[in-house]
């Protein structure tokens, strides 16, 4: 079973990326692959709509995306890391997500793949509560199963996320329900 962790922060090492990092080491400690993809690391350009993938043809953009299909298609779970920027997921995560139609178009490749979705923001209540349900729902619309931490929305972090002591422990409780999900398919 393979745990891909995604950070949707283009800030380099940060909050985002420090968290997916947790996230994987944890799943890793409990002998799962694990794999990353840090938009901080990533160009991956916007989708243009012009169609190429809707007739069963590869994405036209020739970017880092072309190696994320990869990813996200070997993948059994996913967990995806979002910045709260203005209320919701950033430009370059909602990219991201805009890219990805191209498996749902090629036979939804990423349907019965188990989600989750973790919020990081500068502030307590600065819009955690909106960027959580944007990131499940692209997982819905992909067919995935999405799991939540046994809270409301997930792990909600406040910066510096990694010392948010009480809300790492929501994101402790996301990968230990993840982990203990897919154990129960491993053999």
């Amino acid at each position: 079973m393979k745990m891909l962790g995604i950070s949707g922060s283009l800030t380099k090492g940060d909050n985002n990326d420090k968290v997916i990092l947790h996230v994987i080491d944890a799943a890793k400690s409990r002998g799962f692959g694990v794999d990353t993809v840090f938009l901080s690391l990533s160009d991956i350009a916007p989708c243009n709509a012009c169609g190429s993938c809707s007739s069963g043809g590869a994405c036209a953009i020739k970017d880092d995306m072309q190696v994320v299909y990869d990813k996200l298609v070997s993948a059994d779970v996913i967990i995806v890391s979002s910045p709260v920027y203005f209320g919701t997921v950033s430009a370059q995560l909602k990219a991201f997500f805009d890219r990805s139609v191209m498996l749902r178009r090629h036979g939804f490749l990423l349907k019965n793949k188990v989600g989750s979705a973790i919020a990081v923001c500068g502030s307590r209540n600065g819009g955690q509560e909106k960027t959580i349900p944007a990131v499940h729902d692209w997982m819905h619309i992909h067919g995935m199963a999405v799991i939540s931490g046994g809270n409301h929305f997930s792990g909600i972090l406040q910066k510096p996320a990694l010392d948010d002591d009480v809300d790492m422990k929501t994101v402790d409780d996301i990968i230990d329900i993840l982990c203990s999900f897919l154990e129960k398919f491993k053999n």
